[in-house]
């Protein structure tokens, strides 16, 4: 993804204060585990990360499909949140995936960005790159549905 987000998009909530969030209001996305979780913020996008590991996995040692689709829509959540604030409720409302090729166990990445945030919607992308030389594996592309502001839960 070369070209930069909107240059106007200043995270409002840090890579430590999202994944507690994360924690507090949806706690069965990692149940007793971190697997999934915020590795950083920045303006107009964030980083993710799923440390895949055998529960990950289908036949072949490949990462599953869900897996990396669970990657794509919680890298559109932590987009949002970093940068709308506490607002549990913002949800996804479409998203689109293309897998590329083969993802084994390991961490895995989606690096999104924000194509537009807007006041009741954010339409974002992600691409999840893997392996010793990132490859790409998937692209997908989002919209999160935005709560009125201060309508939080959590």
């Amino acid at each position: 993804m070369d070209a930069s987000a909107p240059a106007d998009l200043t995270p409002v909530m840090s890579v430590e204060e999202v994944n507690a969030y994360l924690a507090e209001v949806y706690p069965q996305l990692n149940e007793d585990h971190t697997e999934y979780r915020a590795i950083a913020v920045r303006p107009g996008g964030c980083t993710v990360r799923l440390t895949a590991g055998e529960r990950h996995l289908r036949p072949g040692n490949t990462v599953s499909g869900p897996a990396l689709f669970t990657l794509a829509d919680i890298g559109g959540y932590v987009c949002a949140l970093s940068h709308i604030g506490r607002e549990a409720l913002a949800v996804t409302t479409n998203l689109n995936i293309n897998f590329m090729r083969k993802a084994e166990a390991g961490n895995i990445d989606g690096e999104c960005r924000i194509l537009k945030l807007g006041r009741t919607l954010m339409v974002f992308e992600a691409a999840i790159i893997a392996g010793p030389d990132g490859a790409l594996v998937a692209h997908a592309t989002g919209t999160y549905s935005l709560p009125p502001r201060g309508q939080n839960v959590g």
